[in-house]
């Protein structure tokens, strides 16, 4: 369970090529791409079909856009050490808002961008785009560093409980460890 945290990167034999998911989920202009892209359609969809006067409705809204990007951030930063997201976090919030913020700068362009029941227009884009940016700021950093936070307290558990150091200890074992023979086939 430890190798998913791991402390120090080393080098892997790689053994079969990642699956389409993983190379996405490695790379964070991808990830912020298709996380504000999809959550800017989402919002449309639902501020032209729904009901934005009730108040359960816009909580539920803001509840489900928060998972996605959560979601995609933690599937994002599942890829890399504590050490590397200190500034992985960050990015991901500025790749995704601007990715956002363009979306929102594109259907405001041809009427399809709404604030609250009425049509957004390119005056409104701008201060639209500034509470995107801050918003992203306040959701995504503070929740890296919690992850960050849980992570950290897990793998030391995790080690102290198995009575090792590091991560890279075990991996280093498993290398100099003969290579176990295949079971002998049933007589």
């Amino acid at each position: 369970m430890a190798e998913f945290f791991p402390r120090k990167t080393i080098a892997w034999e790689v053994v079969e090529d990642p699956t389409a998911i993983r190379r996405l989920s490695n790379s964070l202009p991808e990830m912020a791409l298709i996380t504000g892209v999809t959550l800017r359609l989402y919002r449309a969809y639902v501020l032209s079909h729904g009901s934005p006067e009730s108040g359960w409705w816009v909580g539920a809204t803001l509840v489900i856009g928060a998972v996605l990007i959560l979601v995609m951030l933690t599937a994002h930063l599942a890829n890399y050490t504590v050490r590397h997201w200190w500034w992985r976090g960050p990015m991901f919030a500025a790749l995704e808002a601007g990715t956002e913020i363009m979306m929102s700068l594109a259907l405001t362009a041809v009427g399809l961008e709404k604030i609250g029941s009425g049509v957004a227009e390119l005056s409104d884009w701008l201060p639209g785009a500034a509470q995107v940016l801050a918003w992203r700021v306040v959701l995504i950093i503070p929740f890296t560093v919690l992850l960050a936070v849980v992570v950290t307290i897990v793998r030391r558990l995790l080690l102290k409980r198995e009575h090792r150091t590091s991560t890279a200890q075990r991996v280093s074992e498993a290398r100099r460890a003969p290579p176990e023979e295949p079971p002998a086939p049933p007589a």
